[in-house]
């Protein structure tokens, strides 16, 4: 809280940040509020953070603790990166709602009900044995008991339409409090109701009375007695827009393959939580873009490679589970040479695991899981923004060194919000790489850049570039099949440099704090947010903390074993059990520490403040 002042009929308070979750059954449309609420905060010009958290089973029994669906979302007046740890309201519309999340909620913060829901049927499926809200089990927060419920039936009546459909717009009445609440405007939703609802006037109405409903309750009753202000963010100049990092992949691949001057082909089998992006790039087909869904993931995997071949810039998408059914196809991209990205939207595994849950488990698999000695470059993102950023660098490393690329993903990267500065054409890098072309003397379809080691494009239906293709053992240069020993060797090793070569052509790991220390934290992936946090509060208070992210996991960056041993020691936090940890303790000889958490959530800021505390204080 930054200062408070008098408004004409209530307090309005100014605070530097929100953190706010939203939680219902799963048909009690919590994603829909959430996201409605962020793009408001975006078009005010909040930095924002989210965390989509929702069900693993398509349907769970409804008002049951697994049927929870929650959407937790923070905005601010400052530069963040995090959703925050723990709410400082949270919106529960019903009993199991209510329980699986309030222990998240710090004593003193605000707890909204629909204290319609409160049955007791509803009691009993979320395992009460007694009333929350009559009890006193509550009383360390700050409880309102709204009727939602009844009020918004109360606010759709006259329309035709039955009780269930009537209940189905309750989440905007709650939406409407909110907006109230943190004095946001209900224009952009009312906005995006005309557009969604345009052919069904009814329902457009019903959700427009609701929102509207929520947000007088809010400015007539006595309940609350004041609103709050969070100020703009100072962000860097430039156009934004509010984006997931699915989105973000999509579009970045779109403006790969315009960079490229390449049509981009997106062959994919539906899986969670990689199913968006194939939905955003269908939509692009003015743009020339091929999006295939095939019937099963190998079947997705050889059509890329088919794509890859005839010139496209070629890309499959999925998560773990179908990574592991691409694996055989992607050994044959890497004896073929050609340049595939594949991306891996990580969930928590193994097996079906916990499908709509965060994990970074599949580092090994991405890194070692094929057979035979099969290289292939690995890239992360760190933010749902950066998304954009990192798909290009896949295609550009791709295309450049005729190789397999995988662009490792998550469920938290991938599901998050944040505003994403729009960047202009001008912007985006060449990264255009031109097809073979006959020359005067033989064609060499295995033939080598000499810098690069990449072999030329050579696109089918081009006259002299005629050549063998497959999975068995090229010659070298000629590329007919060999099963010369030497031939073998020297292939192998001229597919492994040619992937090592490329630590030179990435940017070296860069150190947020101090060049040198006690303790350097490392991460990848989705972990950004919370070490960068962290070791801003960690310096904050004057102690030796840096921070190191990687985007580039195989090969390392050229100097990454430097800056390891520019600290007395590592810590190494990831949402597995020590992967990353493995690689670099291999790679570098550091006794790093790991710090791993599977539990299908993201890190807390105080999770790795704590850590990072315990260390410093042990080996003080």
């Amino acid at each position: 809280m930054t200062s408070t002042a008098q408004g004409p009929e209530h307090d309005v308070r100014e605070l530097d940040r929100v953190t706010i979750r939203f939680a219902g059954d799963s048909g009690d449309g919590m994603q829909l509020t959430g996201t409605q609420f962020t793009r408001t905060a975006a078009v005010f010009g909040n930095d924002i953070s989210t965390f989509p958290d929702y069900p693993a089973e398509i349907r769970a029994p409804a008002g049951s603790l697994p049927g929870v669906s929650g959407f937790q979302l923070s905005f601010s007046a400052s530069d963040i990166h995090t959703p925050g740890d723990a709410p400082d309201v949270l919106v529960a519309m019903n009993p199991a709602a209510l329980k699986t999340n309030v222990p998240d909620v710090p004593p003193g913060g605000a707890v909204i009900v629909n204290s319609d829901a409160f049955t007791a049927g509803n009691l009993s499926k979320a395992a009460y044995a007694s009333n929350p809200l009559t009890d006193g089990s509550l009383k360390q927060y700050k409880v309102f008991q709204v009727p939602i419920s009844t009020l918004n039936a109360a606010a759709l009546e006259g329309l035709d339409m039955t009780s269930k459909q009537v209940d189905l717009t309750k989440n905007f009445f709650a939406l409407g409090i909110m907006f109230w609440l943190y004095e946001r405007s209900m224009e952009p939703t009312l906005k995006w109701i005309d557009q969604k609802f345009g052919s069904r006037p009814v329902i457009a109405e019903a959700n427009r009375r609701a929102l509207r409903a929520g947000h007088a309750f809010g400015d007539t009753t006595e309940m609350f007695h004041e609103t709050y202000r969070v100020p703009k963010a100072k962000l860097p100049p430039g156009t934004y827009r509010n984006i997931t990092g699915n989105e973000a992949t999509a579009l970045g691949f779109l403006a790969a393959a315009q960079a490229a001057g390449r049509p981009l082909f997106y062959g994919s089998y539906p899986i969670t939580p990689a199913s968006d992006i194939l939905h955003q790039l269908s939509a692009f087909k003015s743009f020339g873009v091929k999006s295939f869904q095939a019937e099963d993931e190998i079947a997705a995997m050889g059509a890329t490679i088919g794509a890859a071949y005839g010139g496209s810039l070629a890309l499959t998408g999925t998560s773990g589970p179908g990574l592991a059914l691409k694996t055989e196809a992607m050994g044959l991209a890497v004896m073929t040479e050609l340049p595939v990205v594949i991306v891996n939207v990580q969930r928590a595994g193994p097996s079906t695991g916990l499908p709509t849950k965060v994990e970074q488990a599949d580092l090994f698999q991405a890194v070692f899981g094929r057979n035979g000695e099969a290289p292939i470059p690995v890239v992360a993102p760190a933010t749902p923004a950066e998304c954009f950023s990192m798909a290009i660098e896949a295609s550009r490393i791709a295309l450049k060194y005729m190789t397999p690329v995988i662009y490792l993903s998550d469920a938290f990267v991938g599901n998050g919000a944040e505003p994403w500065r729009v960047p202009s054409t001008d912007e985006l890098p060449d990264i255009s790489v031109p097809a073979a072309v006959k020359g005067d003397g033989r064609f060499l379809p295995y033939g080598r850049d000499p810098e690069t080691l990449s072999r030329p494009w050579a696109v089918p239906g081009t006259p002299g570039l005629e050549h063998r293709i497959g999975g068995l053992e090229k010659l070298d240069g000629l590329g007919t099949v060999s099963y010369d020993a030497d031939n073998h060797h020297r292939m192998t090793v001229l597919r492994r440099d040619k992937v090592a070569g490329i630590a030179k052509d990435i940017p070296d790991l860069e150190v947020f704090g101090p060049d040198h220390g006690e303790l350097l934290i490392l991460g990848w992936g989705s972990t950004y947010g919370a070490i960068r946090s962290a070791v801003e509060r960690l310096t904050g208070e004057g102690k030796s903390v840096a921070h190191a992210h990687l985007r580039h996991l195989f090969p390392f960056p050229k100097n990454t074993g430097d800056v390891l041993r520019s600290y007395k020691t590592v810590l190494v936090p990831e949402l597995n059990l020590g992967q990353l940890w493995f690689l670099i303790r291999g790679t570098y000889l550091v006794d790093a520490l790991a710090y791993g958490r599977v539990r299908g959530k993201p890190f807390r800021i105080s999770e790795i403040v704590d850590e990072a505390n315990r260390i410093l204080a042990e080996r003080s």
